[in-house]
């Protein structure tokens, strides 16, 4: 049976997508090499990984490996081309002596080599960067990863030292931050798993609140249900107070702060705070490093979209993703306090009230996370 034509890929060259500018950059360079083999010495720092493309990887790759011929010679016959070629045909498929004349012409000035090279590196800057970051996304939200928090750090690390590096290859200059317009931010997901997590640690920090002294590394902002960190800010109040925290002072702080409505009511508070089981800082780790994994994801989505605007100069990708990373840094600083500091032993649970209650509280879908 034959396909219908609808069926049938229609292709044609408007489907293949434009070279970026930085292809026409290598051509230039390469082309400026080839014309003047002596030039490499001037171009600054460039390896064959700085090109994008695989076949002026290979092409550069031989440049590097073979020795220039002497002048007079180059003048004459065309020993350069003919060496170049050679070495770099086994590494490149498909190159041809018509495509290295190609690039010979492609090249406006040999004299402008040094700024063509400096264009391979920027972007090579700006790939790196992009490459970093979606490693960077891919730890924060693979929950997968054994140990997710650690991975993700370390991903934030290797970024942080690449932003370093790069620093002192790029020039500052003013209008240093990006003008990339910030990305669309995913909504906060708040499961069951993640839900029955919060509303435990409301219960047990209710039960146990000599517990929020030693946990101040937790903060309403780290919860995923708006209604459970605005309970939160009900219980560390109380505390902060002096003031006796059991279910109904917390329920009468929850009633000043505006947080019961006609779907969470005073039944329901009570009901969510009456089952408490395990110690509030098992729960409290559980909730911080949700938030921890949901900056560095927002981190690496500011950071890819600043490598992937090609308006941004390298110094403004730098500075930009440094500042992204910076917002990390302090719900990083209060993960690291919250796991090195030892759990405190907490009396046995009274078997009344051991576990959670048979229906759990359900609070709104949160929801998504503003534009900032």
């Amino acid at each position: 049976m034959h396909n219908s034509p609808s069926s049938e890929p229609n292709f044609d060259l408007a489907d293949i997508p434009p070279n970026p500018p930085v292809y026409f950059a290598e051509q230039a360079l390469l082309g400026g090499l080839l014309l003047d083999p002596h030039r490499i010495k001037t171009i600054g720092p460039l390896g064959p990984d700085h090109f994008a493309s695989a076949i002026h990887r290979a092409i550069f790759a031989a440049m590097a490996a073979l020795p220039a011929p002497p002048a007079d010679l180059h003048a004459k016959e065309p020993v350069w081309i003919t060496a170049v070629l050679e070495h770099a045909r086994p590494h490149a498929r498909g190159l041809t002596p018509s495509y290295l004349h190609a690039l010979a012409g492609a090249c406006p000035d040999p004299a402008h080599a040094p700024a063509y090279a400096r264009m391979v590196r920027s972007d090579h800057a700006r790939r790196t960067v992009l490459m970093h970051a979606g490693l960077l996304v891919q730890a924060a939200t693979d929950r997968g990863l054994p140990e997710p928090a650690t991975v993700t750090l370390s991903r934030a690390d290797a970024l942080a030292t690449l932003l370093d590096q790069l620093a002192g290859s790029f020039p500052s200059h003013p209008g240093s931050l990006p003008r990339t317009p910030p990305p669309a931010l995913p909504g906060l997901q708040a499961g069951p798993e993640v839900t029955d997590e919060e509303q435990l640690l409301l219960s047990t920090a209710t039960a146990y609140p000599e517990a929020l002294a030693s946990m101040r590394w937790l903060r309403p902002e780290d919860f995923t249900t708006a209604l459970y960190g605005g309970l939160y800010r009900c219980l560390t109040s109380l505390a902060g107070r002096g003031e006796p925290v059991d279910k109904v002072t917390v329920l009468w702080e929850a009633q000043q702060n505006g947080l019961l409505t006609s779907t969470f009511g005073p039944q329901e508070a009570m009901e969510l705070l009456d089952s408490p089981a395990g110690p509030p800082e098992h729960w409290g780790e559980q909730i911080l490093r949700r938030a921890l994994l949901r900056h560095a994801h927002l981190a690496g989505l500011h950071v890819q979209a600043f490598a992937q605007d090609l308006t941004n100069t390298p110094h403004q990708v730098i500075t930009g993703s440094r500042r992204a990373l910076s917002l990390l840094a302090g719900v990083r600083t209060r993960w690291q306090h919250a796991t090195r500091q030892p759990t405190a032993p907490r009396p046995p649970i009274p078997a009344a009230r051991a576990g959670p209650s048979p229906q759990r509280i359900r609070a709104p879908a949160a929801s998504p996370r503003p534009s900032r």
